[in-house]
C-alpha cells in the first residue's frame, strides 16, 4: 500500500520528496495501527470464549458438589439405617435366644416333676423310648427303614406316643440316617397336635440346629413360628417367619409365612 500511495504522489508531481517520506511514515503508522486493532479485536474474542467456558466449567462443578453432597448425605443416612437394623436384628436375636431358654427350662423343669411325681405315686416311668429299650430284648432288631415307615404309619393313625416312640428310637439308634431330620419334625408335629406349643417349638428347634441343610428346616421355622402365635408371642413369631422368608425365599413355606406376616 506504501508503495503505490508514493507512486501515485510521484507520478502527480505535485509533492516534494520530504512530502513523499512524511506521507509514507503516515501510512506506515496507520497500517501498524490497523494490525494492532485486528490483534486486540482477536484477543478480547479469544478472552470472551474462554470466560464463557470458564463460566461453563464453574457451573458444572457447582452442580457436581451439589451431587456430591446429596450422595454424602444418602450414604449417611443408609449407613444410620443399617445400623439400627442391625441392632434391632441383634436385639431381636438375643431377646428369641432368651425366649427359648425360658421355654427350655420350664420344659426341663416340668419333666422333673412328672418324674418326681411318677416316683411318689410308684408309677412305672414314662420317659419317652424307655418302653421301647426295656423291650429291646424281646422285639426285632428293625432296621433305620422299618423303624421310620412304623413309626409313621403310627403317626398318620393318630396313634401318637407309638409314633413318638418310634421317631426318638430310630434317632438314638441311627443318629446319622437319611430320616433323622424327618422324625425330629414329626416329633414336633407330635407335640403340636396336642397344643404343647413350647415342647413343640423346641423340637423344631433342634431340627433347625441339629439338620440345618435338611429339608424340614423351612417346615420347621414356618411351624416354629405359627407356635410362638399360639402363645400370642408376636414379636418372635414376627422373627422366625422372616428368617424363613429370608433364609429360604423360594420355599412353599416362605410363601406361606409372606401371607401370615401381611396380617401382623
Amino acid at each position: 500500500m506504501k508503495f503505490i500511495v508514493v507512486f501515485l504522489i510521484m507520478l502527480c508531481g505535485c509533492a516534494s520528496q520530504q512530502d513523499v517520506i512524511s506521507l509514507y511514515d503516515r501510512v506506515g503508522v496507520l497500517e501498524q495501527r490497523g494490525e494492532k486493532e485486528e490483534y486486540y479485536k482477536t484477543q478480547e474474542k479469544e478472552e470472551r470464549r474462554l470466560r464463557n467456558q470458564y463460566a461453563r466449567l464453574h457451573v458444572m462443578l457447582n452442580k457436581l458438589s451439589d451431587d456430591i453432597r446429596i450422595l454424602k448425605g444418602k450414604l449417611e443416612e443408609t449407613d444410620y439405617l443399617l445400623k439400627r437394623e442391625v441392632e434391632n436384628i441383634e436385639a431381636s436375636d438375643k431377646e428369641r435366644k432368651n425366649k427359648l431358654d425360658r421355654i427350655e427350662n420350664t420344659a426341663s423343669l416340668n419333666k422333673d416333676r412328672i418324674i418326681y411325681l411318677e416316683k411318689y405315686l410308684n408309677l412305672e416311668p414314662s420317659e419317652i423310648g424307655q418302653a421301647i429299650e426295656s423291650k429291646g430284648g424281646d422285639e426285632k432288631d428293625l432296621s433305620e427303614n422299618e423303624i421310620y415307615i412304623s413309626a409313621k404309619k403310627a403317626f398318620n393313625q393318630g396313634d401318637l406316643e407309638a409314633a413318638r416312640e418310634g421317631f426318638k428310637k430310630l434317632i438314638k439308634k441311627y443318629p446319622k440316617s437319611k430320616n433323622a431330620d424327618n422324625a425330629q419334625f414329626w416329633i414336633g408335629e407330635i407335640y403340636y397336635r396336642g397344643k404343647r406349643y413350647e415342647n413343640a417349638i423346641l423340637e423344631y428347634q433342634k431340627v433347625i440346629e441339629g439338620y440345618p441343610k435338611g429339608n424340614k428346616v423351612p417346615a420347621s421355622l414356618l411351624k416354629q413360628g405359627f407356635a410362638f402365635l399360639q402363645l400370642g408371642d408376636k414379636g418372635n413369631a414376627r422373627l422366625v417367619l422372616k428368617e424363613l422368608t429370608a433364609k429360604h425365599p423360594k420355599s412353599t413355606e416362605a410363601r406361606v409365612a409372606k401371607q401370615k406376616l401381611k396380617g401382623f
